[in-house]
Formats: structure tokens, C-alpha cells, sequence
């Protein structure tokens, strides 16, 4: 294949098929591998004959929950399809895959409720400088013209959106389109190629006025196409694809192409249009800045593990050539030898001898590589090529297994999980002794705990996350704790006098001596400290106790009885009768919230906040983003627990936070109460 320099190009091109959840984005691919007689029939979901989406999780759920990479060959020129998940809570993925790829297919309905989500995977491609083509599917179902489409779609996109066809509509229903560039009108034909039609009057005149509002667009960047233009004179269509592929190459247009993937209509234009207006390998090492002749470079997409081959990286070769065998270096100077180059197609994998520059490929048992990083068989720690971080979790719950003999195996299955997709994460909250699991969503966890068993063998158990309540005090108390116990032989004596004071928020807990006449020996003081450590983890609410002072005053010992365990003992005693006469409050953790919606949705956002006992703190337009605001709240995290499902369910599935710990609150009331039992009662 050549570019539209000239220069012939190296490997197959990888295309990521990225859009809105349920626009069909897998039916497309399968229409693609049809069209290109990769497969022998055109999958569908209800009969579970897709390649794609072929793990158990992704059938059972009918909806894409992670990557699937599938070839094709289409006029010679060869092809891999990278489908990623459309749900915001599998979209780590399409962050690891894009970086890499030639171009995306952003697939979407004319539905205007996902102009937000379009949004999202726009900018995403913007970010990146990432070339792309439109393809409005279902369009057989399209009550709205494209023109109309576009009117809602542009806000969404940075780049000039420009219709590519024509539709051409009989009884409502688009039966077919236009190549404005080609300047041909064709009749679609149920999963076949469209056949070539005369147009009518009405629809030649329209096809005019499309078509030089497409060429408008192309000489916004082309100075002599302008020229021809104003002229009136009829540019030759050579020049027309040329300025239509560079201009798509290089991020001017965006072009819009309609069809329907479940039908197989449309698919044959897409094709070519991928044919000859997306670059190869070259743009892409231009574009991330691979340094050329300093050998193989490689960009992991995303880690599997398979149970037949252990760990697998899916990586594309970027520049030179990479054999099976070879030494390759990461970002922080690790080595991994390759144990075996595949194709990986589906589910399906072959072996192959090496990969040269463009391919995208498997490699075996990378041990310390994982997703994201970049690769090179050169000495030495490689420059990063990509360097994004994957998005916080906003959705916990505690996992565990039945037998606790069985945990270092979840923590290792579980660490598996998260080198596959980094967006989930394993942490150990010391406050609750709970193992979290985080991900994007409650979807997401859902999946990850399925993949355990079927992927691992490990059967975790999850249930909501306990919240690190604490308690304090409001009033002082001076109380004395004895322990004296006589059984025979040396007995135990131990006798303090403390001053408990409550501390202001946030100092924590200090110890203090004031005795004199060594009426406690000096040896035992320490002792009293920690026995006052030891009850502080469990105070009469239940819960740590925070902010407070003690003051060790006076006591007595016995010269024979007294010991540290004594004294140890009588200092709990003292808090345990001193700590209820001090006016223990409960305390919740508080969190500053940041909430990133579109603006329309920003009232029902306000009024989730404030149902969740929340503190608004205002919104203001977020930065960079179109018809977005970000709200800032004050939000105990007991009730952070199920704001992300609100929120997706008010946004159209986009709306998302960060959130950090602010600071502890008190909480009284019917809901300390609450808490208080609930503690209890556990």
C-alpha cells in the first residue's frame, strides 16, 4: 500500500473501532470481516457466532467488556481491527490501544441523548492527534436526515465534520447514497455490496449542492482548490481524494459515512475510504516520536492472560523487526526475553517466526512488562511513548474468600486482573482490615469477580466496604483505674490517676506525665502509654478514638505485685470507666468531590449531592470542556458508595468525580445511630 506521498508503507494498518455503548461497534467488525471474507458469515450476538466478544463475561452481558483484535484483507491491503468496549467503565482499553493505531472508526446512532459520550471519545482522539472517520450506523432506523445529524454532532467534535454521502431516502427509509466524491449513486443490497444506480434530477441537484459544501470544507486547506472554486470550474476528482485523504491523514475534516452494520450496508465505502485515506506505521512512529534505526520498537496495547499460554502482551511493532527470542528493555531498564510471537486473531492464535514494522502481534511471557509500555531491543532504559494513567476507581467493595488459606491466591489472581486492565486496582484499608477492589463502576467490578473464577479458579465473595468511622470526645473526665489481683505467689498491683481531655480536630492523640514523688515508677510509665494505645483501637462507641490527651497524674505500686502488665491493665481499666463519661460523638470521613457532567444534567447533579447529604460548594464551567461543568461538593463517603451509579444513570452514562479525603465530621442523630448499631450488630 502507498500513502498519498507516494512512499510505500510497512505492515498492516491497526484501526481501533471506538464509539457510544450499544451503537454497534462489534456488529461493524463483524460486517467488516464479512464484507473482507475473513469469516464465512456475519456473527450476530443473539446466536453468540460473534469473533468478537467471545469471553463467557461479554456473552452473558451482551455488551463488550474488553478488547478484541481481529484481522482482515480487503483489495490487498492488509488490516487489524482493534474493538473496544463502548461502556465508559471498560475504557481502559481504548486509552492503551489508541496511542498506536493509524486511525479510529468512531461508530454512533442518531441518537442526540450520546453527543456527551461522543464527546468524551472525541477529545480522547484529539488528545492523541489521532485520524478519524464517522460511521453513523442503523441508519435504516434514522428518523433525522444526516445533515440534521450533523447539527447536534459538530458541537461534540473539534475537528469540521463533513458528509462524505448522500442519503439517498424511499419511503422514509435510506435505501442507498451518493459518493459525493465520486460523484455516483448506489442502491444498498442486504449484506453484499451496494449497486450502482442513475441518479434523478432532483437527486443530481442535491448531490450539487452536498458535494460543494464537502469541497468547501477540503479548501480550507488547499489554496488552489479555492481558487477553482470561486472560479466556478469543476476541480478534477484526483485532486478531490487526494485533498479528501490528506486532509483526513493529517486532522483537518472529519468525514461522515452512514450505513448499517447489522445489514452490511455502507461497509464497502468504509473500507476503501480506510483503503486510501488512513497512512500506515510511518505517521504513527512520526507522530510519537520513534527514533528510526536504533532497532525494533514495540507498544504493548493490553496484557492477556490465557490459560493455555500464561501471559500474553498484545503489542504492535512500531519500527524494525522483532523475532521470537529476542532480548526487549523497558521504561525503568527491565528485561523480558520473548517466548513466542502470534498473530492473535479473536481467540484464535498462530505462531510466527517474527513481526516487522506495522504488525500487531502477541508476544510470550513478557514477566515485568505491562500495559502501556513501550519496548525496544536497543540496551537500555527506552523512552517512554505513552505515559497516561489509568483512571482512579470510583466504585469499591470489599472482596474476600472462604478459607483464608486461599488469599494469597486472590491477591495474585486479582493482581493478574489489574496488569490486563489497570484501571482496577487491589488496596488494603488498615482502618477496616478489608481488601477493596476499585474499578469504574459497579458493571466493572461485577465483571472482574466473574473473570476470577473462570479465568483463576478463585471464587471471591464481595459485599459493600465498611467506612472508617472514628469516634472523639466533647467533655473531660479525671478517672482512676486499679488492678489488683492476689492468687497465690506474686500477685498484679497496678494504680493510676488520669486526666482525659478532648484535642482539637485533627491532632490525633498525645500522652502526657505529670507525676511526682515517684509514685509511679518511671520503668512503668510507659506501660500506662500503651495500655491506652491497645484500648484506643475500640472505644465505647465502638470505633478508633481520635483527638484526645491523657495525662498521667498519679498512682501507686506495690514493690513485689507491680509489673508493666499491671500497670498495662490498670490504664485500661481507666479508659474503659473514664471514656463513657466524656461525651464520646461519633466522627464520619468527608470527602471534596469533584463532579465532571454535561451542563445540562448539572441541576439533577446539585440535587444529587444534596440527597446524599452532601455540601454544595458551587460549579463553574470545566476547563477545556464545551458544554461541561464541574461541581465541587462536600460528601461523607458513606454515601460516595453508590454516587457513581446516580450519576451515570442522570448523564447519559458519562458523568464521573475524583474524590479525596477533607476531613472528619461529626455525626449525631438517628444516622449515628444507625452506624452505631449496625457496628454492633457485626
Amino acid at each position: 500500500m502507498e500513502n498519498i506521498t507516494g512512499r510505500r508503507e510497512q505492515g498492516p494498518r491497526l484501526i481501533a473501532i471506538v464509539g457510544p455503548y450499544q451503537s454497534g461497534k462489534t456488529t461493524l467488525l463483524e460486517a467488516m470481516l464479512y464484507r473482507t471474507g475473513a469469516t464465512t458469515r456475519q456473527g450476530k450476538a443473539a446466536d453468540h457466532s460473534l469473533a468478537g466478544d467471545a469471553s463467557a463475561e461479554a456473552r452473558a452481558h451482551a455488551m463488550g467488556v474488553e478488547l478484541n483484535v481481529a484481522g482482515a484483507s480487503y483489495m490487498d491491503d492488509q488490516f487489524i481491527f482493534a474493538d473496544c468496549p463502548g461502556s465508559i467503565e471498560f475504557a481502559e482499553d481504548a486509552r492503551a490501544v489508541l496511542p498506536a493505531c493509524d486511525a479510529a472508526i468512531v461508530v454512533c446512532d442518531a441518537d442526540a441523548k450520546k453527543a456527551p459520550a461522543l464527546q468524551l471519545i472525541l477529545r480522547q482522539l484529539d488528545a492523541i492527534g489521532l485520524p478519524r472517520i464517522i460511521f453513523l450506523n442503523k441508519i435504516d432506523r434514522a428518523e433525522a436526515s444526516p445533515r440534521d445529524v450533523l447539527a447536534w454532532m459538530q458541537p461534540a467534535s473539534t475537528k469540521p465534520l463533513v458528509l462524505r454521502q448522500l442519503p439517498i431516502w424511499k419511503n422514509n427509509v435510506v435505501t442507498g447514497y451518493v459518493d459525493l466524491a465520486l460523484e455516483r449513486a448506489y442502491v444498498y443490497r442486504e449484506l453484499a455490496e451496494s449497486q450502482v444506480v442513475e441518479m434523478t434530477e432532483d437527486l443530481a441537484a442535491m448531490e450539487k449542492q452536498e458535494r460543494f459544501a464537502l469541497l468547501e470544507s477540503l479548501a480550507d486547506h488547499d489554496d488552489e482548490l479555492m481558487e477553482q472554486l470561486l472560479a466556478d470550474m469543476e476541480p478534477p476528482k484526483d485532486r478531490v481524494f487526494a485533498d479528501l485523504s490528506r486532509d483526513v491523514a493529517e486532522g483537518h475534516v472529519t468525514p461522515v459515512l452512514f450505513g448499517s452494520a447489522e445489514h452490511g450496508n455502507g461497509i464497502g465505502r468504509l473500507l476503501k475510504s480506510l483503503r486510501h485515506d488512513v497512512r500506515g506505521v510511518s505517521a504513527v512512529a512520526d507522530r510519537l516520536g520513534v527514533k528510526p534505526g536504533n532497532g525494533a520498537t514495540a507498544q504493548v496495547l493490553k496484557t492477556f492472560y490465557t490459560a493455555q499460554g500464561g501471559k500474553l502482551s498484545l503489542a504492535r511493532v512500531l519500527s524494525g523487526e522483532l523475532a521470537d527470542g529476542a532480548v526487549l528493555h523497558g521504561g525503568k531498564g527491565q528485561e523480558a526475553r520473548v517466548a513466542g510471537v502470534f498473530s492473535f486473531n479473536g481467540t484464535a492464535q498462530v505462531k510466527l517466526p517474527k513481526a516487522a514494522a506495522g504488525q500487531t502481534v502477541a508476544l510470550g511471557r513478557l514477566e515485568g512488562i505491562g500495559t502501556g509500555e513501550t519496548l525496544g531491543t536497543a540496551k537500555g532504559a527506552i523512552a517512554q511513548l505513552d505515559t497516561h494513567e489509568a483512571a482512579p476507581g470510583v466504585y469499591g467493595f470489599a472482596i474476600s474468600v472462604a478459607d483464608r488459606k486461599d488469599e494469597v491466591k486472590l491477591t495474585g489472581a486479582v493482581h493478574r486482573l489489574v496488569e490486563e486492565d489497570p484501571s482496577l486496582a487491589l488496596t488494603h484499608d488498615h482502618d477496616t482490615s478489608e481488601m477493596v477492589l476499585w474499578g469504574q463502576g459497579e458493571m466493572h467490578l461485577r465483571v472482574a469477580i466473574e473473570k476470577l473464577a473462570s479465568k483463576f479458579g478463585v471464587h471471591a465473595q464481595s459485599k459493600p466496604r465498611r467506612i472508617a468511622y472514628k469516634e472523639t470526645i466533647r467533655k473531660s473526665v479525671q478517672i482512676r483505674g486499679r488492678h489488683k489481683k492476689q492468687s497465690g505467689g506474686h500477685g498484679q498491683y497496678g494504680d493510676v490517676v488520669v486526666e482525659i481531655k478532648p484535642l482539637a480536630r485533627g491532632e490525633g492523640f498525645a500522652f502526657t506525665d505529670t507525676v511526682t514523688g515517684g509514685v509511679v515508677p518511671k520503668q512503668y510509665i510507659p506501660a500506662v502509654e500503651a495500655g491506652i494505645r491497645e484500648w484506643m483501637g475500640h472505644g465505647p462507641l465502638g470505633f478508633p478514638v481520635v483527638d484526645f490527651t491523657v495525662n498521667l497524674s498519679e498512682g501507686s505500686y506495690h514493690d513485689v505485685d507491680s509489673s508493666e502488665m499491671a500497670f498495662k491493665t490498670a490504664a485500661r481499666i481507666a479508659m474503659t470507666e473514664g471514656m463513657p463519661q466524656c461525651s464520646p460523638v461519633l466522627l464520619e470521613p468527608v470527602l471534596a468531590v469533584d463532579i465532571h457532567c454535561p451542563n445540562e444534567a448539572t441541576p439533577r447533579v446539585n440535587q444529587i449531592v444534596t440527597g446524599h447529604r452532601g455540601q454544595l460548594l458551587g460549579f463553574d464551567g470545566r476547563e477545556g470542556w464545551n458544554g461541561w461543568d464541574t461541581v465541587k461538593a462536600m460528601m461523607p463517603e458513606a454515601e460516595i458508595a453508590s454516587l457513581i451509579i446516580e450519576l451515570r444513570s442522570a448523564t447519559a452514562g458519562v458523568g464521573t468525580f475524583t474524590a479525596k479525603f477533607d476531613h472528619m465530621a461529626e455525626l449525631t442523630g438517628r444516622a449515628a445511630e444507625q452506624v452505631v448499631a449496625a457496628a454492633k450488630a457485626a
